[in-house]
This record gives structure tokens, C-alpha cells and sequence, in this order.
């Protein structure tokens, strides 16, 4: 089994979790930029965190045979801070950069006017550079958020078939599938999704445009969602076919738009150099 995980947040694991992908079938995945657990308090933070999603966390990925790819954005639940809106003018020169596969995440957190700036400025972004959005749609009032997000997104000059919506449950699943977009989950232990209703909504609406994701942020989370939801679908009656397209076709479709994808991760030179016997290579100087 292959699976491409389309949104975790891999700054927040460790490389047992590699590892345990890996043996799951992951061997592809995105990882969104997002907040880091406690606010920023100047953009200039927010360089260092895309450069280690450029550089770092790709050649980690690979030391466990995973292709890393991401996305960039000023995230929404950030957007709120004045002090940090200066990331939008540095975005563009982030978004030339290889393994930059969408804008994003953008989105809503709390639906306030400075998220509606932000969403519509970066959906523009996304237009300029050719590439895709991932949309953060909020955890509260999600059938509005969806409702406004979509409004947003009319307003744009990106295709809905550029466009996934991601963090949908059953009240938002029909709108989103509706409105030509890509649609997506994420799977977790306690919160939001789980593998069962996911299944039930594969069910119901099929496995076009719909992915699947473990998001696994720095709450409690499981990486390995994705596989648990690949053997839900098996056991659920599923082709292994349904369950490659879910986990595997439809990820590498949607963010083969952007035209980086690279699905064979960069291996590290065999017996390249440790530091003081640790286990992880050393990246470039």
C-alpha cells in the first residue's frame, strides 16, 4: 500500500514517527506552515520557519525514504496580528521556491475582517504563481465558515479545481464537493474526524476529489491515521483501487498542479557524516 499524506505538520514529530510512516506506506507527503503552539511576535520568525520547511524537515523526510513537500502561507489564526502582516509582501519570493506545492494553510481561525484580507490577498498569490490553495476552513460555526470561505473564493481569480478545503465533517461535506473545489479531511483520536465516519462519508459521496489527511499537529494527534483509514476502507468493503486513489492518486493529482511534485525523495549519501555518534545526518553546512 502507497500513501501520500496531504497535510501534517511534521515540525511537531519525531523521527520514530518517520520511521512508523514509512512502515505504514507513507511515502509522500505536504506539510502545511502553521502557528508554533505559542504566537509570533515578528514576521522575521516566520523566515526561519520556512526555511526549515525548505531545507531541514525535507532532508530529515528523507533519511526515512519520504518525499517532503509544503506549503507556505501566513496562517490564519495569525493574520490577526498586525505586527505580522509583512509576511505577505515576503511570501512571493518563498512561493518560487521547489517543493512549494500550494499557498497555504490560509483560511479562517475566528472570521474577522483581517482573515477575509488575508484569504483573499493569498488566494491572489496562489493565482500569480500558478500554484494551488489549501484552505483552512475554522473548527467553529463551520457551516458558515465554509459558506464565507467559498464566498472568498468566488471572488478570486483561482479555479475551483485549484482549491481544497480542508477540516470538513458532515455538515460541510456537501457544499464543498458542490462548489468544485477538492475536499479533505483530517483523521484524528478524539477531535474533528474519525477513520469510521470517514468511511461513511466515502460512502455517501465517493472518492472523487476527497482526501484524506493526519494532520497530526501539537495536540493529540497519530500520524498513522492515514493507514488506519486506508484498512477502515478494506474492511468496509473498499478496493484496494478506492483506497489507492483516496490515499494516493487523488493527493498526488491535486498537488501535481503546482508541477513540484517529486515523489522520490533525495537520498542521503550512504555513510555520510554523523555528529558525535546521533543518529540523524548532518545537513548542509
Amino acid at each position: 500500500m502507497r500513501i501520500f499524506d496531504p497535510h501534517i505538520h511534521m515540525t511537531s514529530r519525531t523521527t520514530d514517527d518517520y520511521a512508523a510512516m514509512y512502515d505504514a506506506g507513507v511515502r509522500a507527503l505536504v506539510e502545511p506552515s502553521f502557528w508554533l503552539g505559542q504566537p509570533r511576535t515578528s514576521p522575521e520568525s516566520f523566515y526561519d520557519y520556512f526555511d526549515s520547511l525548505l531545507g531541514w524537515e525535507p532532508f530529515r523526510a528523507a533519511q526515512y525514504g519520504i518525499a517532503h513537500h509544503c506549503t507556505l502561507a501566513l496562517n490564519p489564526k495569525e493574520a490577526n496580528d498586525p505586527r505580522l502582516l509583512p509576511v505577505l509582501d515576503e511570501l512571493p519570493r518563498y512561493l518560487l521556491k521547489d517543493h512549494v506545492v500550494a499557498v497555504g494553510e490560509i483560511g479562517y481561525d475566528s472570521m474577522t475582517p483581517a482573515e477575509d484580507q488575508a484569504l483573499a490577498a493569498q488566494l491572489e498569490l496562489a493565482a500569480d504563481h500558478g500554484l494551488p490553495a489549501m484552505v483552512h476552513t475554522p473548527h467553529r460555526d463551520k457551516a458558515a465558515g465554509l459558506a464565507r470561505t467559498l464566498d472568498v473564493v468566488r471572488e478570486s481569480r483561482l479555479a475551483p479545481g485549484l482549491v481544497i478545503l480542508d477540516h470538513l465533517n458532515e455538515t460541510t461535506v456537501a457544499a464543498a464537493k458542490d462548489s468544485g473545489c477538492w475536499a479533505a479531511f483530517s483523521i484524528y483520536p478524539d477531535t474533528k474526524m474519525d477513520e469510521d465516519r470517514m468511511v461513511r462519508i466515502l460512502r455517501e459521496y465517493g472518492t472523487e476529489r476527497m482526501l484524506v489527511n493526519s494532520a497530526a499537529d501539537w495536540g493529540r494527534s497519530d500520524p498513522l491515521k492515514t493507514r488506519k483509514t486506508a484498512d477502515a476502507m478494506l474492511a468496509a468493503g473498499f478496493t484496494d483501487a478506492d483506497v489507492d486513489k483516496v490515499l494516493w492518486q487523488n493527493p498526488v493529482e491535486f498537488y501535481g498542479q503546482s508541477g513540484r511534485l517529486e515523489l522520490e525523495p533525495e537520498k542521503p549519501e550512504a555513510g555520510g557524516a554523523t555528529y558525535e555518534g546521533n543518529s540523524i545526518l548532518r545537513g548542509g553546512s
